[in-house]
């Protein structure tokens, strides 16, 4: 590592499986080029991801804590990343074999480029990238009336930056491979369309306004990115949750669930099937698209 660069990784270095997982980059075929299905020998064999190397940003939250186990249960070599030392090392413990962590602030540029770099030196390629942080300040959560035009700012730029941030890096490192790459950027439903308030009566919960400008700004780089990188074989979608059940108290969930056909919130691994496909060869021909998983709550 050189000089001065900010150590990330615990152990990272002298992680004896390292040399187990063939890297990605030593490939000599490009999969904007393969015929569909035709590397594979079944269905399968196209969801493994074997040999490949996932960043997990927010790593131990609780989404990213399921996406990151999902990950490295279908095979990935999986780095959870995540500002929290304490949450992530156990994170990367509980999943064993080839998780990893890596103490990051996505809101701190050289952080993220450092991550990046050392992802690539020691695992050979960065494969995947899933952007599932949600970096915010301490006064986020606020009503409407209350909000501040600072506290606007300061939200809308750690979570939009961040995101940018790391598929900006990340896209670096998979154009320079010639297997190219998927990243995986967390929206939401309130990036799709606008909040129902009448969830929030009785509680003392709200939608914050900056979220819906954060997750609608998420979705639409999704889009920029997938059509700017797409010749480099850089493939660049989202996955939109619903609720996410997280103890949000008796009288929310029972005016979410009666909202939603299918009659529950999500669970965090309800999430994890899309990350592993659009991960995955099987999405070898999807990208700028929006996976929602939210339980039929859009379309109610």
């Amino acid at each position: 590592m050189p000089s001065g660069r900010k150590e990330i990784y615990a152990t990272i270095a002298n992680d004896p499986t390292r040399d187990e997982q063939p890297a990605n980059a030593a490939a000599t075929e490009s999969p904007t080029r393969r015929p569909a299905f035709g590397w594979s020998a079944t269905m399968t064999d196209a969801f493994d991801l074997h040999g490949k190397t996932a960043v997990v940003t927010g790593g131990a939250g609780l989404i990213g804590r399921a996406v990151s186990r999902g990950l490295a249960d279908h095979g990935a070599t999986v780095v959870v990343a995540d500002v929290d030392a304490s949450r992530g090392g156990k994170v990367a413990d509980e999943i064993g074999g080839h998780a990893h962590f890596a103490s990051v602030d996505v809101t701190d540029e050289d952080d993220v480029e450092t991550l990046i770099e050392t992802t690539v030196e020691n695992f050979g390629s960065l494969d995947v990238l899933v952007n599932s942080a949600y970096p915010r300040n301490e006064n986020y959560g606020q009503s409407y009336e209350e909000m501040t035009l600072d506290d606007w700012e300061e939200n809308v730029t750690l979570n939009l930056n961040s995101y940018f941030s790391a598929a900006y890096r990340a896209s670096a490192a998979m154009r320079a491979q010639e297997t190219g790459g998927s990243i995986v950027n967390f929206g939401s439903i309130y990036g799709v369309q606008a909040p129902d308030f009448t969830l929030y009566e009785g509680t003392d919960l709200t939608s914050p306004v900056e979220y819906a400008a954060i997750k609608g700004g998420v979705l639409n780089l999704t889009r920029y990115l997938a059509s700017y990188l797409g010749e480099h074989g850089v493939r660049v979608n989202a996955v939109s949750p619903g609720g996410v059940y997280n103890d949000q108290g008796e009288t929310f969930v029972r005016q979410y669930e009666e909202r939603t056909p299918l009659g529950r919130m999500a669970n965090p691994d309800d999430l994890v099937g899309a990350v592993v496909y659009l991960a995955s060869d099987a999405a070898s021909y999807v990208t700028g698209q929006n996976l929602v998983v939210d339980g039929g709550w859009t379309i109610s």
